[in-house]
C-alpha cells in the first residue's frame, strides 16, 4: 500500500531515538545502537536487538553507538540508521517525507550540516532543524511565545543542553558533553577503583537506574551486580549500595549544577525574575535520576519541576512543532 509521505519529528539521541508521526504521536522508541558486520559492511540489526549485543559480539560483527556526545560520530552508520528507521515508521510512501529533527544548542555548522546529510540521503524530502531546549519546552507543555522566560534543562544520554528561553527563541543558552553517558561511566570508573572489577556500561546503566542517586536517600539501598575481578581475572559477584553511586555521581552532577549556574549569571534579570517565578522544568531521561532535581533546587533556590512524560519531552515538542512546517515552507519561498 502506497503512502503520501508523512511529516515526521525525530529526536535522534545518543541513546534513544524516537519518533513522531503527525496525527499519530509517538510511533516508534528505539536504543541508537547499530550492529555491522565489518566484513561485508551490511547492517544486522538496529535498535533493542542491536541493543543487547553490545559487548557480546564476535571479532567479525560490531554493535556501535553511532552518535556520541549529541553528534555524529559515524555518518555511514548514522544514515543506515535513520534509513532503516524512516522506512520501519512511513512503510513505502510516493513522496518522501519531510522531517524534523533535533540538535543540541550548540552544534557546529559542519555537524548541522552532517545532521541534514545524514536524514536527506535516507530518504528525507526535506530537513529541518530544531534546538533540543526549545523542542524540549514545547513538549513539556510551556508557552514560549510570550515575552517571558522559560528555564529549560535537558539532560539527555549524551549532552545536557541548558537554555532560558522568551519569544520563541533561545536568549543564554549552553550545551555540556556531561549527561546519561557520563553518569555511567563514572559509575564504570568509581567501580574499577573501589572493588577492581571491570563492569560493562549495561550493567552501569542499571546500577544508576535501579539503587542510582545524586541526593542522599533516607533508606540505603543496595543491587548484586557481576562483573570481571581485575586480580584474577574470573567472574565475580559484588553487593553495590546506593551510598556509593551517589559518591560516583557527585562530580558529573555538580557539572552540571555548575553549568546551569553559570547560565542563570548570564540571563537578563527581567527574565531571571520569571524564572525564579516560574521555576526550571527538567526533562530528558537523564534528568530522572534519583534526587538531581532537589540537588538543583538546593543549589540554585529556585523551585525544580521534572517534566510530565520527561523522555518523550523533545520527540513531543518536534511533534508539535510540524504543525508549522507549512509556515517555514512558505518563507523559504519568499
Amino acid at each position: 500500500m502506497f503512502k503520501y509521505g508523512q511529516d515526521i519529528g525525530i529526536d535522534l539521541g545518543t541513546a534513544t531515538v524516537i519518533a513522531y508521526v503527525k496525527g499519530k504521536g509517538i510511533v516508534l522508541r528505539e536504543p541508537s545502537v547499530v550492529a555491522v558486520d565489518n566484513n561485508t559492511g551490511d547492517v544486522l540489526a538496529v535498535g533493542k536487538e542491536a541493543r543487547r549485543m553490545l559487548g557480546r559480539t564476535p571479532g567479525n560483527i560490531v554493535a556501535t553507538r553511532p552518535l556520541r556526545d549529541g553528534v555524529i560520530s559515524n555518518y555511514t552508520v548514522t544514515e543506515k540508521m535513520l534509513k532503516y528507521f524512516i522506512n520501519r515508521v512511513c512503510g513505502r510512501f510516493i513522496f518522501a517525507p519531510r522531517i524534523m529533527i533535533c540538535i543540541p544548542s550548540q552544534v557546529t555548522e559542519v555537524e548541522k550540516k552532517a545532521v541534514i546529510d545524514a536524514a536527506s540521503q535516507a530518504g528525507a524530502r526535506r530537513v529541518y532543524l530544531i534546538e533540543e531546549p526549545i523542542a524540549a519546552a514545547i513538549g513539556a507543555g510551556l508557552d514560549i511565545s510570550k515575552p517571558c522566560g522559560n528555564m529549560v534543562v535537558d539532560i539527555g544520554g549524551g549532552t545536557t543542553d541548558i537554555a532560558v528561553i522568551s519569544l520563541g527563541g533561545s536568549v543564554v543558552s549552553t550545551s555540556l558533553k556531561v549527561a546519561g553517558d557520563k553518569f555511567d561511566e563514572a559509575i564504570v570508573r568509581y567501580i574499577k577503583k573501589k572493588y577492581n572489577v571491570m563492569i560493562g556500561e549495561r550493567t552501569a546503566e542499571d546500577l544508576k537506574i535501579n539503587i542510582g542517586c545524586v541526593y542522599p536517600k533516607i533508606q540505603d539501598m543496595e543491587m548484586d551486580i557481576r562483573g570481571r575481578d581485575l586480580v584474577t581475572g574470573l567472574p565475580k559477584t559484588i553487593t553495590v549500595h546506593s551510598s556509593e553511586i551517589l559518591e560516583a555521581l557527585t562530580e558529573p552532577a555538580m557539572m552540571v549544577v555548575d553549568a546551569v549556574h553559570s547560565v542563570l549569571e548570564k540571563t537578563p534579570p527581567e527574565l531571571a525574575a520569571d524564572i525564579s517565578d516560574r521555576g526550571i522544568y527538567m526533562t530528558g531521561g537523564g534528568c530522572l535520576v534519583d534526587g538531581l532535581d532537589k540537588l538543583l533546587q538546593e543549589k540554585t533556590g529556585i523551585n525544580v519541576m521534572i517534566a510530565q512524560d520527561a523522555v518523550s519531552c523533545v520527540a513531543l515538542g518536534t511533534g508539535k512543532a510540524l504543525d508549522n512546517l507549512d509556515i517555514l515552507d512558505s518563507k523559504k519561498r519568499k
